[in-house]
């Protein structure tokens, strides 16, 4: 009989750091075709220029947010299938990462220079709602996911006139944060008690106000 190992501490910590380096340092590539392809954001003014890099700014450190978080629930996930799960998600989400980047970079913009920092506390998240189990780390993606969603209608609301391409990313993200918290709440995610849902909304209303103009 074969026994399968798990991975030891140092393991777990070396995934992490790599998967660290790699969100913060190295170019995104997504396995899925940009939806902003075959688009472009004209006609913008400056002020609406600035505004939508802005926008898209805070949707890039939300998915720097999602890589970290859905990695620091996965090494410690309990089941070997909400690790899968988990991993799975996260994936998809890197096509996020990669889109934003691309909006960015098209609209002469950089990156949130506070990543760094929203990188390591939502790992830290991550790996606190793992330990309280895998039903209630479920929860939190649903939960995340659900704010994320009503996050992006909002965004797509104020897009200005002409953003075409950015409204063809936000939307297929929105449409895979729905799919990602229904899938979470059907593997077993746990709705979060209060006051856990506000406090939340609470720190990802500080990260948008930050990263929209940091």
């Amino acid at each position: 009989m074969h026994r399968t190992l798990r991975p030891s501490p140092l393991d777990r910590l070396l995934e992490s750091l790599d998967h660290a380096l790699a969100t913060l340092a190295a170019p995104p590539h997504a396995r899925r075709a940009d939806p902003a392809a075959d688009r472009s954001d004209a006609g913008l003014s400056e002020a609406d220029r600035r505004d939508l890099a802005g926008l898209m700014r805070i949707n890039h450190s939300g998915e720097i947010c999602a890589q970290a978080l859905y990695l620091g629930q996965a090494v410690l996930a309990r089941d070997a299938r909400t690790r899968r799960h988990l991993l799975h998600a996260a994936g998809e989400e890197r096509d996020h990462l990669a889109w934003c980047a691309a909006r960015l970079a098209a609209l002469r913009a950089r990156p949130s220079l506070l990543d760094p920092l929203w990188y390591a506390g939502s790992y830290a998240l991550g790996a606190l709602a793992a330990l309280a189990g895998d039903a209630v780390s479920l929860g939190f993606v649903g939960e995340t996911e659900r704010q994320v969603e009503a996050h992006l209608g909002d965004h797509l609301q104020r897009l200005p006139e002409g953003a075409a391409a950015s409204r063809a990313v936000l939307s297929q993200m929105r449409q895979d944060e729905a799919r990602h918290g229904a899938e979470a709440r059907a593997a077993g995610g746990r709705e979060l008690p209060w006051p856990v849902p506000g406090l939340m909304h609470a720190a990802a209303g500080v990260m948008k106000a930050l990263a929209y103009r940091i």
